[in-house]
């Protein structure tokens, strides 16, 4: 049966069903304490600190789709960072800045303005100086991106949330719950993949 799984990661908990530990490593939390219907697995990733949604699945085509950088399907973050960003800092966002020498694709960027209705996280934000909440959004996703993004602006992100993948977004769920894609967030995701595969070709 086809599964296809909207999850709220927490902070602090990998975003896979083990971990392999090392005699000098503590142990982490995975996906396995979530309750979460066997043989699906992750379409993509969120670093141990970061939050938000992932979406799990038991169907190999749309974990293709859905992390594949062909498919350039968007991706949503609310991201505090350190500082107040200039107007210079989004542009350069928007434009894409180089990470480990690479250029990051132009991107949707903009400061909120005012904190996203988020819960609280289980670990409190430490800032030394003002802060400010951004929404930005990549059609690409290399490791810890977003985060290596704003620090080369000179906004290091303090707190990282993915909110949306595609048309599939964190509605209903509250961190540690998950629940079944309804019929319409199915054909939605289905439409979404396609159109963003044509869209590049």
């Amino acid at each position: 049966m086809l599964r296809i799984v909207a999850f709220y990661k927490p902070y602090g908990v990998l975003s896979s069903f083990a971990h392999e530990v090392r005699e000098t490593d503590p142990p982490k939390r995975t996906l396995s304490e979530f309750g979460l219907p066997k043989g699906i697995y992750a379409a993509g990733r969120l670093d141990y600190a970061s939050e938000g949604l992932l979406i799990l699945t038991n169907d190999g085509q749309l974990i293709h789709r859905l992390t594949d950088p062909r498919y350039k399907l968007p991706k949503t973050y609310y991201v505090q960072v350190e500082g107040i960003p200039t107007e210079a800092a989004l542009d350069q966002l928007r434009r894409g800045v180089v990470v480990k020498g690479y250029r990051s694709l132009p991107c949707q960027a903009r400061q909120l303005k005012e904190a996203p209705a988020l819960p609280p996280r289980e670990k409190p934000i430490t800032a030394h100086g003002p802060t400010a909440w951004l929404e930005i959004v990549l059609r690409e996703g290399k490791k810890r991106q977003v985060r290596h993004m704003t620090a080369a602006v000179g906004l290091p992100t303090l707190r990282l949330v993915r909110v949306a993948v595609g048309p599939i977004t964190l509605a209903g769920l509250a961190p540690g719950q998950w629940r079944d894609l309804s019929e319409a967030e199915r054909e939605a995701l289905r439409q979404a993949t396609y159109y963003y595969r044509q869209a590049v070709r």
